[in-house]
């Protein structure tokens, strides 16, 4: 049977591979050792006839990871397993291909660590300190942990130079292998073998020869006193013997240390792990000589016991070839493209760190916009302040901003509450958040809010929120909460807190019992007759107008173009349209700006007459009242707008917020809180904001507040959501 086997693997190895040479790239002795062994292992377990096509493996000595990607760009080499980071730099830079990535037993990407010895560092306080890392431009020792140190703005970067000198700067002294040619002074921790020939030269590359290199290496740095904090990935802490384990300790994101143990809530992020690359004239032969080899050689390779694919142990060296804890080896298919390889998140991150070089993109912010109205007023924006560029980018729908932020297209965009928890969900992460109160000034008992564009913290959670409240005409006297059935109903849009997430949670119709109690848009097409829920299909989007001129757009859009969208919408779809055709019997929406829209309606030429007193808050105990009475007549609190970006941008967008908002204070033609004057309301921020607080030290989950966030999280667990599924393609799974 082994013969048979082994006869088959042969002619399907052959078939393929047509006796072509494969030369892997080595940057050890030792690796070269282990690269010589699987030489002659595969030659030791096939047939003689297959000698000739896989004694022609051959192991090619390089310098440096860095030295094997310009051997395999100049056809002098054939393959290598690079780090993440320099996986992206091989395939865009220099042309590679990505052929086959590493999967760990607790799934396929890292989890970046920050190692100490000191108990009193934590990690708002690493400047002037001694740092260990992995590698340059690698995922856990350099990407992740400046990423996470620019979102929190503990390392500053301006851009007018690359971030490696801003990061030399940052600490006191450094071992970053591959960084000599980016910033020298990265290197000075490092204790490789110096030499002016390349070939001999070991200091700070990325080579088992530097004994600082990997992040096994890191860790040594930091074992040895070098260094006083080490960026790692969370697989070398396995290495870590049992009688050392006190010695150390994580830095986590909230400022404290835990115990190494505790690495999957105390780290500093996630990202994809290793893989391999080719050119691409070769992909094909490679894609099938890693197959063969890991069928033979991997875990549950029959020839294991000759030869072990993922164990270096014998060879005096960690990670040789692969990573040692690599389970198996998933081949890529043909044409993959990197972001399906590494994550859109990775890729957006490394994009931000400049691994693609400068542009004209990182010298302005771009906002998402999501109606010709909102565009209009972002462009006078632009044009009245005087700090960073503002470019302004059009989307269809706040969950289409979230995607172009993620993607890279767009930088930043204000997102109501169920829109930051989705937002959160997908990987981005709070600036500022939109402040309601009645003057902008620091809360009794709390630090400061921001009032003058200087960089003041808040430790306030109780942001000042607004309510979401069901409305009714005061001549429609048999509308009340618990008897909608059959009604026609007006939603602010897809997703809103008031219009959308919570009213389901109240008793709408008695008649009407939902087999899904849990899902929004189940429980609104079973209790009324049909109504305008933007973003929505079927009798929800039936009472919807659609825009005109130009903001003419198909009804039911999720956007102000559609003019029964939002707040101002929903009210528009309680009141009908100009021609009294179209319109509804109830509208959720929220209280803060409801007078004040009541007051436009006639001078936006919408409606003529209508005052406040024509409208009553329907109640959860079946009462009516009049509007004055919200604060004990409402559907639920609601935790303030906030701004989101990628985590790297925090800095940079909170510093342009800042000076725009203390630019645009004394400038009487430009109002960045007011809508009316474009025909609408809560534009780009809701009208009722009074300044932006920080709160990018916060996490998304505290700004929402633990009741709203477990409200959203139970929808969103049974509703479906596409831009939950299109996030949820680029998480990486830790078991």
């Amino acid at each position: 049977m082994r013969g048979v086997y082994s006869i088959l693997l042969f002619f399907i190895f052959v078939c393929c591979i047509r006796a072509k040479k494969m030369r892997w790239c080595t940057v050890s002795d030792p690796e070269q050792r282990k690269c010589a062994e699987l030489a002659k292992a595969l030659v030791s377990v096939l047939p003689q006839a297959a000698v000739a096509a896989f004694a022609r493996l051959s192991c090619i000595r390089a310098s440096s990871t860095t030295d094997c990607i310009d051997r395999i760009r100049g056809n002098r080499a054939d393959i290598v397993t690079l780090d993440a980071g320099e996986l992206y730099s091989a395939v865009k830079q220099f042309g590679l291909v990505p052929i086959a990535k590493e999967i760990y037993s607790d799934g396929g990407c890292l989890l970046s660590v920050a190692v100490v010895r000191n108990s009193s560092l934590d990690i708002r306080s690493l400047q002037g300190h001694r740092s260990c890392h992995s590698g340059v431009r690698w995922t856990a020792g350099w990407s992740l942990p400046l990423g996470f140190l620019l979102s929190r703005n503990y390392l500053s970067w301006s851009k007018e130079q690359p971030l490696s000198q801003d990061v030399s700067t940052f600490f006191s002294a450094s071992c970053v292998p591959g960084a000599s040619a980016m910033a020298p002074s990265l290197c000075a921790l490092c204790q490789g073998q110096k030499s002016y020939i390349r070939q001999k030269n070991y200091h700070c590359e990325t080579s088992h020869s530097e004994p600082f290199y990997n992040s096994h290496g890191a860790l040594r740095c930091l074992r040895s006193g070098t260094g006083d904090v080490a960026f790692v990935d969370h697989l070398v802490l396995a290495s870590i013997e049992d009688s050392e384990i006190d010695d150390f300790r994580l830095l986590c994101t909230d400022g404290t240390q835990a115990p190494l143990s505790h690495y999957r809530s105390c780290n500093l992020g996630r990202g994809p792990g290793g893989g391999t690359v080719t050119r691409s004239n070769f992909r094909k032969v490679a894609r099938k000589f890693l197959a063969t080899t890991q069928t033979m050689f991997g875990k549950q390779g029959r020839e294991r016991q000759r030869f072990q694919l993922f164990n270096s142990s014998t060879f005096g060296e960690n990670n040789l070839l692969f990573k040692d804890v690599t389970d198996k080896l998933a081949v890529l298919p043909d044409g993959i493209d990197i972001i399906q390889v590494l994550g859109l998140d990775y890729v957006t991150l490394l994009k931000g760190l400049g691994h693609e070089g400068s542009s004209l993109e990182d010298s302005v912010v771009r906002w998402c916009c999501i109606s010709s109205a909102e565009q209009k007023k972002c462009e006078q924006w632009a044009l009245s302040i005087k700090s960073d560029p503002l470019v302004c980018v059009s989307a269809v729908s706040m969950r289409d901003c979230i995607k172009k932020i993620k993607r890279d297209e767009v930088d930043a965009v204000s997102l109501d509450a169920t829109h930051s928890f989705i937002a959160g969900k997908c990987g981005l992460a709070p600036v500022v958040t939109e402040y309601y109160g009645g003057k902008c000034v620091p809360a009794e008992g709390s630090t400061h809010l921001e009032t003058d564009g200087k960089m003041n913290r808040t430790k306030n959670t109780l942001l000042p929120s607004v309510v979401g409240v069901a409305v009714a005409k005061r001549s429609s006297r048999n509308v009340f909460l618990g008897k909608l059935g059959g009604r026609r109903s007006c939603h602010s849009h897809m997703f809103s807190p008031a219009g959308w997430l919570l009213p389901y949670r109240h008793t709408l119709s008695l008649e009407h019992n939902s087999s899904s109690p849990c899902d929004p848009n189940h429980v609104y097409s079973q209790v009324f007759w049909k109504g305008c829920l933007p973003g929505s299909q079927g009798n929800l989007c039936k009472v919807c107008m659609g825009g005109n001129e130009e903001a003419s757009t198909k009804r039911c859009a999720d956007n102000h173009n559609e003019r029964y969208y939002g707040n101002m919408g929903a009210l528009r779809c309680l009141v009908g349209d100009p021609s009294g055709k179209s319109y509804g019997d109830v509208a959720f929406l929220e209280q803060h700006n409801l007078q004040a829209n009541i007051l436009s309606l006639s001078s936006t030429g919408w409606a003529n007459g209508w005052t406040p007193s024509d409208f009553e808050l329907l109640c959860g105990d079946g009462r009516r009242v009049p509007l004055s009475e919200w604060e004990r007549c409402n559907l639920g609190v609601i935790p303030p707008n906030t701004i989101m970006t990628r985590p790297v941008l925090t800095a940079r967008v909170y510093d342009f917020l800042m000076k725009s908002q203390e630019t645009l204070a004394v400038n009487t033609e430009f109002k960045l809180f007011e809508s009316q004057q474009y025909g609408e309301s809560d534009l780009l921020f809701k009208d009722a904001t009074q300044c932006l607080v920080h709160t990018s030290h916060m996490d998304y989950r505290s700004i929402l507040g633990e009741e709203f966030y477990t409200q959203a999280e139970t929808v969103f667990n049974c509703t479906h959501s596409d831009i939950l599924e299109f996030c949820n393609q680029d998480v990486c799974s830790i078991f």
